[in-house]
């Protein structure tokens, strides 16, 4: 398919959005199209439009559409069993919790003699950092030793975690956080980037600093080098947790397993969801070794759907796949060429900026000339699937299965409607 503008979506796909009009809770504003099928990174609309994918779900696609690794997993695990709870177990809970320690036990740190690493399997990226949050705060106090009620953790402005009441507490986003108070306490707000500004805000109370690698929902905004290396030292020397939030950044998609290991950084505790789902199931994890992740007993933390059947099996099939390096080698010879071409724009004056690592980046367009969302509903006239973050800022997140002259034909169609924008303008 070439990157050759469409037609206005036709009836089927306008008849499509309509009929659910009046029974959706308009929380979202998604661009003008109803997908109907996918396979790699490309999807198919309702009236047979073929789309090139350069979203992949925020991540959770980094292994594409029906990926047959992990659809056959799915398909033979629905045969079998799909969920027991968590009051019997099941016979793939404790190997995928092996295997997936076994891929990042040694990404974290190791804690003290004898222990080990351990996992919390939960289902949304939400629900894993709110946990990484109930664990950092009962360390606090069990092992710390900080005053009951009293526990606080050190985030960073630009973040987002999730949107629980827990999480837009901490936001800084009028989107997500305005219209849910009271807000829960016990957070502290620094420049995300800003490693004095971090340390300047630890105090006796503070159990942990959560912070992501890599912002996602802010723009790809990649931080100093020395920023990571020194947040793992100011945690060490102030007895703090270090919490790393890869839910979008992890598995695979910076060209490393975990984004951290850019920067040589275990942290003590790590997030994981979306792609450990493959697009297929919600799965979501925590991460840690067993001197923090101990704290929890029988009782003290659960999920119905956590580590269900269906979700271990297409989580083991995950894990078989990052653990061969293939999807990190692609993102990181695919990203360098990506990045190769998005630089070309920079260049041509058509973008003010490009950042990111691996198959991952933040474009900013000249606010002169469009914002975000004009640039997406271009692209997708186009034939390119992209999302707009915040102003004139977009993301592309292609999945990892993504081919080169994919990557061509959309940087072909960002190139044309970047000129075409220019031009209206």
């Amino acid at each position: 398919m070439s990157a050759r503008s469409q037609t206005a979506p036709a009836s089927a796909t306008t008849a499509a959005a309509a009929a659910g009009a009046d029974h959706l809770a308009h929380n979202y504003h998604p661009l003008p199209v109803t997908i109907a099928t996918g396979e790699g990174a490309w999807v198919t609309d309702v009236d047979g439009r073929r789309y090139l994918d350069l979203l992949a779900g925020y991540s959770a696609l980094n292994f594409g559409h029906r990926h047959p690794a992990l659809i056959e997993a799915a398909t033979e695990q629905l045969g079998r069993v799909t969920l027991t709870s968590r009051a019997f177990d099941h016979d793939l809970l404790h190997p995928f919790a092996d295997r997936l320690t076994q891929l990042i036990g040694p990404l974290v740190t190791g804690g003290g003699p004898g222990s080990a690493p351990m996992m919390v399997p939960m289902n949304t990226g939400a629900e894993a950092v709110e946990t990484a949050i109930k664990i950092a705060r009962r360390w606090g106090y069990e092992v710390k030793g900080v005053p009951a009620g009293r526990a606080s953790i050190v985030v960073g402005h630009g973040n987002f975690h999730g949107r629980t009441t827990t999480i837009v507490s901490f936001s800084d986003d009028p989107d997500a956080r305005d219209g849910y108070a009271p807000y829960t306490p016990g957070f502290r707000l620094v420049p995300y980037g800003d490693a004095r500004a971090v340390a300047d805000a630890i105090d006796e109370t503070t159990v942990a600093v959560l912070m992501e690698p890599i912002q996602g929902e802010s723009g790809v905004v990649v931080p100093p080098d020395d920023y990571w290396p020194t947040l793992r030292r100011v945690c060490d020397e102030r007895g703090v947790l270090l919490i790393a939030d890869e839910i979008q950044s992890g598995l695979g998609r910076t060209g490393t397993t975990l984004a951290c290991e850019l920067w040589d950084v275990k942290p003590d505790l790590v997030t994981l969801g979306k792609a450990l789902g493959g697009g297929v199931v919600p799965v979501s994890a925590v991460v840690g070794s067993s001197d923090v992740l101990g704290v929890l007993t029988p009782g003290t933390h659960g999920s119905t759907f956590g580590g269900n059947p269906l979700a271990c099996a297409v989580g083991l099939a995950v894990v078989a796949l990052l653990e061969t390096g293939e999807h990190q080698a692609r993102a990181r010879d695919l990203g360098a060429h990506l990045h190769a071409r998005l630089a070309s724009l920079v260049d041509d004056g058509l973008l003010t900026g490009v950042r990111g690592v691996g198959l991952w980046a933040g474009i900013d367009l000249d606010p002169a000339r469009g914002t975000g969302r004009d640039l997406c509903e271009a692209l997708l006239a186009r034939g390119v699937l992209a999302k707009d973050t915040h102003g004139s800022t977009i993301r592309l997140a292609p999945p990892l299965v993504v081919g080169r002259p994919d990557l061509d034909l959309g940087t072909a169609a960002l190139r044309d409607a970047l000129t075409q924008l220019a031009a209206d303008r």
